[in-house]
């Protein structure tokens, strides 16, 4: 078997969401609110799955002022 690569939370096009606790320094149960919301533009679907997309992650937090 191969070695498997650790790419940074930093560098990751896509977040679980206890990556997007540790990243943000918001709790899951927040985090899984806000990707529960009808309109949230970070939500990456992957079958039952749920992934936060970094950067419109980011972007949501850049223009929050209270979350």
């Amino acid at each position: 078997m191969g070695q498997t690569e650790l790419v940074p939370v930093w560098e990751k096009y896509n977040l679980t969401i206890k990556e997007a606790v540790a990243y943000s320094n918001l709790g899951e149960k927040r985090i899984a609110e806000l990707l529960g919301e009808p309109d949230c533009e970070f939500l990456l679907m992957k079958g039952s799955h749920k992934l936060v997309k970094r950067k419109a992650f980011e972007a949501y937090l850049d223009q929050a002022e209270v979350i």
